[in-house]
């Protein structure tokens, strides 16, 4: 497991933006598929976004897909959740996930697929 350190939370009112970000500390090369999921209030935890550290393939959730983007730099070993256009049905912690498996596209939604979780950070949306 590789300690994860989230920021970026916050409150902000429906149509604006938050950046989310995700820094792996010691052994951050053994991370090579980060992945973002969210706990809304009362609901089981989803999947969000997740992307491959190698070549940058990216998976999305229905749900955000075209107003979230999900980035890395691999130099400093950290992860961003960059959400535009926040709804309140956006409202949760949010987790950052990694994992030393490269997975396919078609796996990356997987919690169990990641060994390494972050503390979470609150997101709010609400006029």
């Amino acid at each position: 497991q590789v300690p994860l350190v989230e920021s970026g939370g916050g409150l902000v009112q429906p149509g604006e933006s938050l950046r989310l970000s995700c820094a792996a500390s010691e052994r951050a090369s053994s991370v090579n598929t980060w992945g973002w999921f969210r706990q809304p209030p009362g609901k089981e935890r989803e999947f969000v976004a997740a992307i491959r550290r190698g070549d940058g393939a990216t998976n999305y959730a229905g749900a955000v897909k075209g107003r979230f983007t999900v980035s890395r730099d691999r130099t400093k070993n950290t992860a961003h959740l960059q959400m535009n256009s926040l709804k309140p049905d956006d409202t949760g912690v949010y987790y950052c996930a990694a994992t030393s498996s490269s997975w396919i596209v078609g796996s990356m939604w997987r919690a169990e697929g990641y060994e390494s979780w972050g503390q979470g950070t609150q997101v709010t949306v609400s006029s």
